[in-house]
């Protein structure tokens, strides 16, 4: 009888997952092969090195476990994270939400469709798309620099933060005026609220506040939707895709390219506004920087080159 053919793809993807495999040492000598060897085969054959793909799909089984009821500490032990504050930071980046918050699905974008499958098995879905790398930096720069500069608003006495500094500023007429650095963060989280409302067909969003602790809340809750938004609308390819507003009064027609391309070319005025109002205020430049997308790239591979498993 014939020996049964080796899949050397699927023995080296088991090495990946082997719970007992952290390092790629360890990975590459559960393959029989040397570390070099094994992360040119993994990368050539599944489209991404072997630790990071480890980092994902234990982020994605996280994911899972949480959506299961499992708590977020017992799950950042079982992804092999040191912290849960390090678990969080890594997750955040990753799903555009913290952990504490529902999630539609527990997969995130890959290239090769190899994704986490419960209880604990790799499912390779051959037709996704992966979202453009531009895409995905764009809109996740605009996520994590909006995030930084709420954070930094927290730290404000309440009357730097609603002082008005450019009187009469409008960005948008149909916003009201970004006078003051409360008004212009609460017209960067509503932007996103109010466009998903009418993505979704849900209600017109309701005021929950614009302290900077609940602007935070709203914007963590609000960055989770608008990316699983862009990168369903990135997977079927759907950019030129018509949304017909009812929130608008008539409805009006907008193309769904459009609308990511409106949302980020304000955002992106805005952070440098609420910047300059910072500065205004008296904060250090150094807390917010200048908002260049480089170097918040550079830093954030630098952060995911030493975390997690």
């Amino acid at each position: 009888m014939a020996d049964t053919p080796r899949d050397r793809l699927r023995e080296l993807l088991d090495a990946v997952l082997d719970e007992d495999h952290h390092t790629l040492d360890e990975m590459a000598g559960g393959a029989y092969a040397s570390p070099y060897h094994f992360n040119r085969l993994l990368s050539r054959n599944a489209y991404e090195a072997p630790v990071a793909m480890r980092r994902r799909v234990m982020l994605e089984r996280a994911a899972w476990q949480i959506q299961q009821g499992t708590s977020v500490t017992d799950a950042a032990w079982a992804a092999g994270y040191g912290s849960v504050e390090g678990f969080s930071r890594a997750f955040t980046r990753a799903f555009g939400r913290p952990p504490s918050s529902p999630a539609t699905t527990h997969w995130l974008p890959a290239r090769n469709g190899i994704h986490f499958h419960p209880p604990m098995s790799l499912w390779v879905h051959t037709t996704e798309q992966p979202m453009n790398p531009l895409t995905e930096q764009l809109v996740g720069h605009d996520l994590d620099d909006t995030r930084r500069l709420l954070e930094i608003a927290k730290g404000l006495p309440d009357e730097e933060y609603r002082k008005e500094r450019f009187p009469a500023h409008t960005v948008l007429r149909w916003d009201g005026e970004d006078s003051s650095i409360v008004n212009v963060l609460e017209h960067q989280v509503f932007t996103k609220e109010v466009w998903l409302a009418a993505i979704e067909g849900t209600d017109f969003p309701q005021d929950r506040g614009d302290d900077p602790a609940t602007l935070l809340e709203r914007h963590d809750a609000v960055a989770a939707r608008w990316l699983g938004f862009v990168r369903d609308t990135e997977s079927r390819g759907a950019w030129d895709d018509r949304l017909i507003d009812a929130l608008c009064d008539p409805p009006e027609s907008f193309q769904m390219g459009s609308v990511v391309a409106h949302v980020l070319t304000f955002a992106s005025h805005r952070r440098q506004l609420v910047r300059q109002m910072l500065r205004g205020a008296g904060v250090d430049p150094a807390l917010f920087g200048d908002g260049d997308p480089i170097s918040w790239l550079r830093a954030k591979r630098g952060e995911d080159a030493g975390a997690g498993a």
